[in-house]
């Protein structure tokens, strides 16, 4: 009864892994979930108000499809700051969550036969949805080589006469790496050569960096004359821990932009009312709470990374920004534990979950084996003894 797309349809693997540990919980374990991209943070007072005011407003009815007026305001005089690029209203789409704006965005851009390319470790829904739009992932493989970023060299060679677009994030989900300035003038340098080429930049954790900037390097800057080929993704998810709200967004040419609106009206309808409502007074109104966000992380970040240098199995990417570690755990690999051989890190985050009760994601699932992510969106106390339990499995391991 299922057709051949839903037949090769994959579950999302940070979602499988999300409800395995809760199964777990249910049964009354202790779990530690270092698995999913979800701020334990909650919504900001201002967004979180603006929520309830809408409701008793009675702002609860159908919006535009593509958005409320006010929200896409509150957007583009976002993006001029952040980016410093000017877009007119009917350049912005919202959506029902980034994720769907991605997922839309490759629907009405891409044919049959066309390619994508990605590189890896690459977030875990990327290939899927270029195959849910008919069209072939391209996947390029990173090494720590290049801190796990794609080169122009590596992009160049991999874009054939049906590459119809690039999509990458910066800051990395998984690595938390980002892109500099210089690195995104060498990609743009090689995407002008190419006038077919669309560009699709996740900028979802552009928000949350360690470095005291305000927003990570775009490419937008270095080149704005992509801006007609460039569909720029973001959302409430991240730096304003709006997850359950479902907000997100994409800015870019209008063609684009209106057929991912009209995609949109077809499929999921308009956004959510009260949550664009929240949405606008997030995106005003809460700076200052992205800035102690990004100081907590940060901490955690460096507290984790002491407790880290008592492992010497794990290798630890400091990461830019995000929220995530990116962990090389091949040397921990290639033993047993009670009569289990753990050759792949996704053995290791298997026996890691099932025996010691802490959810990861193995690195299988953005690409790169031997690796695996792990979210510090968790209070150190309890990351420390995430830790502390890796070190235990490590230890009766023979």
């Amino acid at each position: 009864m299922l057709s051949q797309r839903a037949q090769s349809l994959k579950t999302s693997p940070t979602l499988f892994l999300v409800a395995k540990a809760k199964e777990l919980q249910t049964q009354g374990h202790d779990v530690i979930s270092l698995t999913v991209g979800e701020p334990d943070w909650p919504t900001y007072p201002a967004a979180a108000e603006a929520g309830i005011e809408a409701i008793r407003k009675g702002i609860t009815k159908y919006t535009p499809a593509n958005g409320t007026v006010d929200l896409r305001k509150a957007i583009v005089e976002r993006i001029k700051i952040d980016l410093n690029q000017t877009y007119a209203i009917n350049e912005v789409a919202v959506t029902s969550g980034a994720k769907f704006a991605i997922f839309a965005a490759l629907q009405v851009i891409c044919d049959t036969n066309d390619e994508v390319i990605i590189h890896s470790p690459y977030w875990v829904s990327y290939p899927t949805m270029v195959e849910l739009a008919g069209a072939k992932p391209v996947l390029v493989t990173c090494t720590e080589e290049t801190n796990f970023k794609i080169t122009a060299e590596m992009l160049k060679k991999n874009i054939t006469p049906n590459t119809k677009a690039f999509l990458f994030c910066s800051p990395s989900n998984p690595t938390g790496f980002v892109y500099s300035k210089q690195e995104l003038k060498e990609l743009a340098d090689v995407i002008k050569q190419y006038p077919r080429m669309v560009v699709i930049t996740d900028d979802m954790y552009n928000r949350l960096m360690f470095d005291g900037s305000n927003c990570a390097p775009h490419i937008l800057e270095v080149a704005p004359e992509l801006k007609d080929r460039t569909i720029v993704i973001n959302g409430g998810s991240k730096a304003y821990s709006m997850t359950g709200w479902r907000i997100g967004w994409a800015l870019g040419p209008q063609k684009v932009i209106q057929a991912l609106g009209d995609y949109a009206s077809q499929s999921t309808g308009a956004p959510s009312s009260i949550s664009q409502h929240a949405a606008v007074q997030a995106i005003t109104n809460c700076e200052a709470n992205i800035k102690e966000t990004n100081a907590t992380l940060k901490q955690r970040m460096n507290t984790a990374l002491a407790e880290f240098k008592s492992v010497p199995e794990f290798k630890v990417f400091q990461p830019d920004g995000a929220f995530y570690f990116w962990v090389d755990v091949k040397k921990a690999l290639g033993k047993s534990y009670q009569g289990q051989k753990i050759v792949s890190s996704k053995d290791f985050c298997q026996v890691l979950l099932e025996k010691f009760f802490v959810a990861t994601v193995p690195g299988e699932e953005f690409g790169n084996p031997g690796y695996m992510r792990l979210s510090f969106a968790i209070g150190s106390e309890r990351f420390i003894q995430a830790i502390h339990r890796m070190k235990k499995l490590i230890s009766e391991m023979n």
